[in-house]
């Protein structure tokens, strides 16, 4: 591409005060690309501000835009041309209202921001979206035919896009189809299941189609290019699909290991899934005898948030209780109920179907239960109630329920094994990590060289970042709704299951285009791979968070850009240096550093290279910003989609030219990680524990580098870990390199 450069400076919100505008112009002198137009503008987002751009476009034939002005964060919406490659420098929230007006290292921060802005758009080319040979496909798979499942159908056909339901019982409906009675809003009383009249929905509607008794043999592809082999009732069928639903539900705890509570030594001891089966079949009896049911004791949390059996909460067990306490006193009402609880969570409106069990005359205890055992045909349970700091004995029982918890179907009964690599040479089998995309039981079936399911946290449940992206796997364009995605409520899986549809509705748009989804929502980019300088190592296929690479069996890359979150991890990966963007690559990055200006060493102005996730550590220097928070003038901040996109050779040039420091801003990662792209941060701490030990080796020190975590809300930090960072060089003292 023949680029035209404009050039547009801004003046409003304090820039024309704060740094000579004009003098901008000749700092960029010497760079590889010259502008063909340098102008200053009073207002740049304003509708004159605007028009001046436009109208250069199409009078001067201007391609390449680069606005000096406020973040890129805001008015992209105002400064959008399209056809044309467009560069935000940042002078407004990054130079402007962080460091004093008029000053001289101020004004050298502007120039050099405004150099970096200039060398990356010459560096940049126009994306092209990414177009298939193969139609993209806007049809949506739900597999799993509960109440989640059921719902994320129908929601997708009402939105007007085909749904194929895939469900591995002959009926639908799920365990919520075997309950005898449910609880929903107002939560004042219990219900007749809602579920039936969502079967008949989704069965008679013309945009849903619907395999029963039927599991997924193979899938394979990508978003809008997935095609998937389905096993059913003998047969055998093929679907075009865009985007995959996954809501395959939940199993309830093993009961086995409640031996503790008397389950599997005393018939009448049963399960919370047990007593809605025997009332679903018209009468609640003594499982023993066949005899009646007068008093019941019902135990919560039945293994739950326990760290031996299911340590977490299910946050269902309790209204579960309430709603079998209510239809107890319903079909008998001389029947009574004693609840023997942790902590009663009611979540939402739900406190209503609380307080109306209490006015039906149960008696709650708090505390914990220390013995189940039975005496004379009945049962009796003794527990230690801590709000009267006394033992209870609760005798005569005719039935004891365990409310036992939820554990989603993707976790296996035991942990999967793969062979690896032994430390001692050769291979062994070992356990795989729930992250791998090995663990899961097999659902999807996945042809990923990552492994064939959704990896999952610890306890099997999928996550891709829970607080940005709730609905996210770490599969592009497979999505989790209900308790296949966390514990819930079937109140809180219907809305669940749209969220989760709303999601596959958004990627087989955005795949239609060309377009990235989250995090980098309509990013027209992906990565190119340079194949005759490939080595097979394999580093991108094993690093990429998302399975996005496949291999074939010489082990060269095989990428799949519909299932990219455009990260640039793999970039950072490769190194040869053969994976490359548009607008993003290991060569665009390193001249940018090179066009840092480095003062010489007696100008006692050091320079350090700060490169920043775009995702929280930007925001976080823009707050700061925006907070008018100083910090030093000596640092010069280059966003990058994600850390683990670093190539060391940056760290090496940007030494080499002298420049004094590198200190890199990312997410937190580990258990609780933040990184948008999972491990994006965690690759970048790995990759730069290497650059330490070749530091010393050339007797460069160590702090020279460093990588500290910072979130979205860490702006208040933001001055005290770069005005530290340029401390500890200062105590260094100058890059022994400078000047070279």
């Amino acid at each position: 591409m023949d680029k035209k450069l404009g050039v547009y400076v801004c003046k409003g919100c304090g820039i024309g005060d704060a740094i000579n505008v004009e003098a901008l112009s000749e700092a960029i002198e010497g760079l590889d690309v010259t502008p063909h137009l340098f102008k200053d503008v009073p207002v740049l987002c304003s509708k004159e501000g605007v028009d001046t751009i436009k109208a250069d476009i199409e009078g001067e034939g201007i391609n390449a835009v680069v606005v000096a002005a406020c973040s890129p964060r805001v008015l992209y919406d105002v400064f959008d041309f399209p056809g044309c490659l467009l560069e935000r420098v940042n002078l407004r929230e990054g130079v402007t209202w962080c460091q004093p007006p008029g000053e001289e290292d101020t004004q050298m921060m502007a120039n050099d921001y405004l150099r970096l802005g200039i060398t990356k758009i010459s560096k940049s080319e126009l994306p092209e979206p990414f177009k298939p040979e193969e139609e993209i496909s806007k049809r949506i798979m739900v597999v799993g035919g509960g109440m989640a499942g059921l719902t994320a159908a129908l929601e997708g056909a009402k939105a007007g896009y085909e749904v194929v339901l895939v469900e591995k019982e002959a009926e639908l409906g799920g365990w919520k189809a075997k309950f005898y009675k449910e609880f929903s809003a107002p939560y004042n009383d219990i219900h007749d299941l809602s579920v039936t009249s969502l079967i008949q929905q989704v069965q008679g509607h013309d945009k849903i189609k619907v395999y029963t008794a039927s599991e997924i043999d193979k899938t394979a592809g990508g978003p809008g290019l997935y095609s998937v082999d389905i096993k059913s009732n003998g047969g055998s069928a093929q679907e075009k699909i865009g985007a995959i639903v996954m809501a395959t539900g939940w199993k309830p705890y093993d009961p086995s290991n409640l031996e503790h509570l008397g389950y599997g030594k005393f018939k009448n001891v049963v399960t919370n899934i047990q007593m809605e089966e025997m009332a679903k079949a018209g009468k609640i009896v003594r499982p023993s005898d066949g005899g009646p049911v007068k008093k019941v004791g019902f135990i919560q949390c039945a293994g739950s948030r326990d760290p031996e059996r299911l340590p977490y909460c299910s946050a269902v067990c309790c209204l579960a209780t309430m709603k079998q306490a209510t239809y107890l006193k319903q079909m008998d009402a001389d029947s009574q109920a004693y609840v023997v609880y942790k902590d009663i969570r009611t979540p939402m409106q739900t406190e209503d179907l609380y307080r109306k069990v209490q006015r039906d005359g149960a008696v709650f205890i708090r505390g914990e239960v220390e013995s189940v055992s039975e005496q004379g045909g009945s049962l009796v349970i003794e527990a230690m109630d801590v709000l009267l700091n006394d033992k209870v004995r609760l005798e005569e029982l005719d039935l004891v329920v365990l409310a036992t918890g939820m554990v989603p179907t993707s976790m296996p009964a035991e942990i999967p094994k793969k062979e690896m690599p032994a430390e001692g040479g050769g291979t062994e089998l070992r356990e795989v990590a729930p992250d791998s995309g090995f663990f899961s039981t097999p659902a999807l079936r996945l042809q990923y060289r990552q492994g064939p399911e959704i990896p999952t946290l610890k306890y099997g449940f999928p996550d891709s970042h829970f607080v940005c992206f709730p609905y996210e796997t770490r599969r592009t364009g497979i999505y989790a709704a209900g308790v296949a995605h966390r514990p819930m409520d079937s109140t809180q899986a219907k809305s669940d299951a749209a969220g989760a549809m709303l999601k596959a509705i958004q990627v087989v748009e955005a795949t239609a285009v060309g377009a990235a989804v989250h995090p980098r929502s309509g990013d027209m980019t992906y990565p190119d791979f340079f194949m005759q300088r490939c080595t097979q190592c394999k580093r991108c296929t094993e690093e990429c968070p998302f399975g996005a690479i496949n291999e074939d069996e010489k082990g060269n890359p095989l990428p799949n850009p519909t299932r990219c979150r455009r990260c640039g991890v793999c970039m950072g990966a490769c190194p040869e240096r053969i994976i490359s963007f548009k607008n993003y690559s290991v060569g665009m990055i390193g001249s940018m550093i090179k066009s840092i200006h480095i003062p010489e060493e007696d100008e006692e102005k050091p320079r350090a290279v700060v490169l920043v996730c775009e995702n929280d550590a930007y925001p976080a220097l823009d707050m700061a910003g925006l907070q008018k928070l100083r910090y030093s003038p000596f640092v010069r901040v280059i966003p990058m989609r994600c850390l683990g996109g670093l190539n060391l050779v940056w760290i090496a040039d940007a030494l080499s030219r002298g420049v004094d420091g590198i200190l890199l801003l990312g997410c937190r990662h580990g258990d609780d990680y933040q990184c948008h792209f999972i491990k994006g941060s965690e690759l970048a701490t790995t990759r730069l524990s290497k650059v330490a030990e070749t530091l010393n080796r050339l007797a460069l020190e160590s702090e020279r580098v460093k990588v500290e975590e910072v979130s979205i809300a860490d702006a208040h930090r933001i001055p005290e870990i770069l005005n530290e960072f340029m401390e500890t060089l200062e105590g260094i003292g100058p890059n022994p390199y400078k000047g070279w």
